[in-house]
């Protein structure tokens, strides 16, 4: 029987071969976001519960967070359940507040607004609201009267407020907020507010993660083509107004809307823009009119150069550095690494241009199918002047339906039409081409 021999190693030889392992470093979470750059491009994307939760872990968090400037400058309450509100409007004839009893002394401000109110002040009390330059509240219950004292009052310090798809708010009172926070005697460096969202929709929320069995089946190199296609899909599509053409703002503003524009421009910047036509005496083309004609409008299209001439009377408006930035368009989504004006109109691609118009101005010569459209210079239409006033010399002729010219006045001028029932010829001639294959069948 042999005998087996164990050399174990001395402490002086384990010592030694301690020493010679490379150690590792290891980097902590606070080690991580103590650098400010880091923490910076971090917390935006946290919401305020996660910050306040990360602070509370102990004291070297809570003094990092709360002594580091810009940690709650991006506020988003859109995701506080306490927040939701799914009642219907008080007044049912006690349908549904029969079994309520509501203080007397409760203002229908306090009541539709007192969740929200009661959260900004905590975050007040905190010493955190007044650090917050970009607000979010889509979606969520806002009346007129808390948007008046985030515009107007000294304990906000909003820059960048989005109040899109909100429930209950009085869209008459917003307006004479806005309008008296830009009077001509406001006090110098007022209003602190320099972007408002408020006609678009809010941002969508990605898609949550499919569970169970069927996501667990689903191939990871498809999952990996699918997001590359997703994210090719959504460089190509652009911002809107930018490289969107077409109808951008889906809903009708009203003329209201229209006035309190004007009255906060190059103050207030919008999720919206005025039409510039050269009807609107707001237009640096406006040659005259009617005062019912001129008034001004908010342009809820977004259009390439013309089709024929490839500009536009009023001119292409460009990007920040050209045209001033209180004149451009706010683009969604907010951005989320600066509350600056900007940012906020500043597209990714600087090379590109759009005009503004509302549909009154391309009524009849704008083609909903390709987007096409022909401007005042080189398509007057129905007696309709340069200007976007309309005169009685143009005769318009339809080839599709004149067959003897014989008895026109070849001395008044003949133009073709170029769009009807929103479709230029082409376009009209390919539809109907399509109806005729769907009739036909296979």
């Amino acid at each position: 029987m042999s005998l087996a021999t164990f050399n174990d190693p001395t402490r002086e030889e384990l010592q030694l071969l301690a020493s010679t392992v490379t150690e590792v470093p290891t980097t902590s979470l606070y080690g991580t976001i103590h650098n400010s750059l880091v923490l910076s491009h971090v917390i935006p994307y946290l919401s305020i519960s996660s910050i306040l939760s990360l602070a509370a872990t102990n004291r070297a968090f809570r003094e990092l967070l709360f002594s580091t400037p810009g940690v709650f400058r991006h506020l988003d309450l859109t995701h506080i359940k306490a927040l939701k509100f799914e009642i219907d409007k008080i007044d049912h004839g006690g349908e549904v507040w029969r079994n309520v009893q509501l203080d007397e002394n409760v203002t229908e401000d306090d009541f539709y607004s007192g969740p929200l109110r009661g959260i900004l002040s905590t975050l007040k009390r905190q010493h955190i609201l007044e650090n917050v330059q970009t607000l979010v509240l889509d979606g969520l219950s806002v009346t007129s009267e808390l948007c008046h004292d985030i515009i107007n009052d000294a304990a906000f310090n909003v820059r960048v407020l989005s109040i899109r798809d909100v429930k209950n708010l009085n869209q008459a009172k917003l307006r004479q907020a806005l309008q008296y926070a830009c009077r001509p005697t406001r006090r110098a460096g007022s209003p602190k507010l320099k972007a408002l969202y408020v006609f678009g929709s809010r941002d969508v929320l990605a898609a949550a993660k499919p569970s169970g069995p069927s996501a667990s089946s689903i191939s990871t190199e498809w999952n990996k083509k699918s997001q590359t296609a997703l994210a090719s899909s959504l460089k190509q599509e652009g911002d809107a107004w930018w490289h969107k053409k077409g109808r951008i703002i889906p809903r009708p503003v009203s003329q209201e809307w229209a006035n309190c524009l004007l009255a906060c421009r190059g103050i207030i910047a919008f999720d919206a823009v005025l039409c510039q036509g050269p009807r609107h005496r707001n237009s640096p083309v406006y040659k005259g009119g009617s005062d019912a004609d001129s008034a001004p409008a908010v342009a809820t299209y977004a259009l390439s150069g013309c089709e024929n001439c490839h500009k536009a009377p009023e001119g292409f408006t460009y990007p920040s550095g050209i045209s001033p930035d209180a004149s451009l368009p706010l683009l969604a989504p907010l951005p989320l690494l600066s509350s600056s004006l900007r940012a906020a109109t500043t597209p990714k691609d600087a090379d590109t241009s759009f005009v503004p118009r509302c549909m009154d101005c391309i009524r009849e010569r704008y083609c909903t199918s390709c987007n096409k459209w022909w401007c005042e210079s080189c398509y007057d239409f129905s007696g309709q002047s340069s200007s976007g006033h309309y005169a009685t010399q143009i005769a318009i002729v339809d080839d599709d339906t004149v067959n003897d010219f014989g008895d026109l006045d070849l001395e008044v001028p003949t133009m073709k039409v170029k769009v009807r029932n929103g479709l230029c010829h082409p376009c009209t001639l390919t539809r109907a081409q399509e109806e005729e294959n769907d009739k036909s069948g296979p």
